[in-house]
């Protein structure tokens, strides 16, 4: 099969790959109908997480299923499918607790920029659709697998509800599908905070209410002129720089929360002043595959539409024309057609 390897900083190659095989009787193999480009990725691609081998990428995808194991009995082939980046079991007590990506048996997905993908755990992982979705559904189910089930992690984690004010820290696609989540869940006012203009325009369509352009201490200002000096009831983390993590601690109100799923690099926490901001804090990686079968209910349904954050398609052919337009932020997310 054609799959991607990144080699070194920016090399980024479709080449030949062995195609997968069941190798323990818990997994299944799909053939992909979508796969993309994550934001996570670029730290890889930039060189910000060192690359010491050549190394397969990807961990969004669905698709078809075409092969099964032995023990895999809720899923079979013939299905379209959508899971996780994070394997699951969905029994052990942190799975049924609703966190999944902290399953005590979970697996990373890498390798899904390819043609076939092989998913451990294929019974507690993958989630079918009741029947073959229409294409034009395929990019937001696509999202469900990662970006969309993150930003809406995202809300649940900072504790929002129907008539909150909720600020929203990054432009990425998952703080843009956070912007999304927020408005579903009923949020009254959602403050986005991005400086690119398409960016802004995307966030209001998905429900922000108002656009912050500053950022870090000015950012931070900007937010308490809007909210009467109180700060935000509830604030979405989703770049993961200690910049971001700083502004969204220091831009929730007083027993507000932070909900953070931007993947933490060079973050750490003022002790003394979380202790006394009365601010709470939950994250880390997104358990999609507990919100997945509502997520996929309201795709389906066809009452959100988070594939609206691609706004590049490409064949898997030209994967690196993907990685260097969100490197160069000429896109915000690349979907990409094996």
């Amino acid at each position: 099969m054609r799959g991607t390897v990144l080699y070194a900083p920016r090399d980024v190659r479709l080449e030949q790959r062995d195609d997968p095989k069941i190798t323990e009787p818990t997994d299944a193999i799909i053939r992909m109908t979508a796969t993309c480009v994550c934001g996570s990725d670029l730290w890889d691609y930039r060189g910000i997480n060192p690359v010491t081998q050549p190394t397969p990428m990807g961990h969004e995808y669905c698709g078809i299923v075409e092969e099964v194991g032995s023990d895999v009995h809720s899923i079979k082939p013939g299905q379209f499918v959508i899971g996780s980046f994070f394997a699951s079991d969905n029994t052990c007590p942190h799975c049924q607790a609703g966190f999944q990506s902290s399953c005590q048996h979970r697996e990373p997905i890498q390798g899904a920029q390819a043609e076939w993908l092989r998913v451990p755990l294929a019974g507690g992982t993958l989630v079918a659709t009741s029947g073959q979705p229409d294409d034009d559904l395929i990019p937001s189910l696509l999202t469900l697998s990662d970006v969309m089930g993150t930003g809406w992690f995202a809300a649940v984690a900072a504790r929002v509800q129907p008539g909150m004010t909720v600020a929203v820290v990054g432009d990425g696609a998952v703080g843009l599908l956070g912007v999304l989540s927020a408005a579903r869940i009923g949020a009254a006012r959602i403050i986005a905070m991005s400086r690119h203009q398409p960016r802004q325009k995307l966030a209001c369509e998905f429900g922000a209410t108002d656009i912050i352009t500053e950022r870090g201490d000015e950012g931070v200002a900007a937010i308490k002129d809007l909210t009467d000096g109180i700060g935000a009831d509830a604030v979405l983390e989703c770049v993961g720089t200690a910049e971001s993590m700083t502004q969204a601690l220091r831009s929730a109100r007083p027993g507000g929360f932070v909900g953070y799923v931007g993947v933490p690099h060079g973050v750490n926490l003022p002790g003394e002043e979380l202790f006394y901001s009365h601010v709470g804090l939950l994250g880390g990686p997104a358990p999609v595959r507990h919100f997945l079968p509502e997520l996929i209910d309201l795709v389906c349904n066809r009452e959100i539409n988070p594939g609206k954050v691609f706004d590049l398609t490409l064949p898997l052919d030209q994967v690196a024309e993907g990685y260097r337009a969100m490197d160069e932020r000429r896109a915000i997310k690349a979907l990409l057609r094996p």
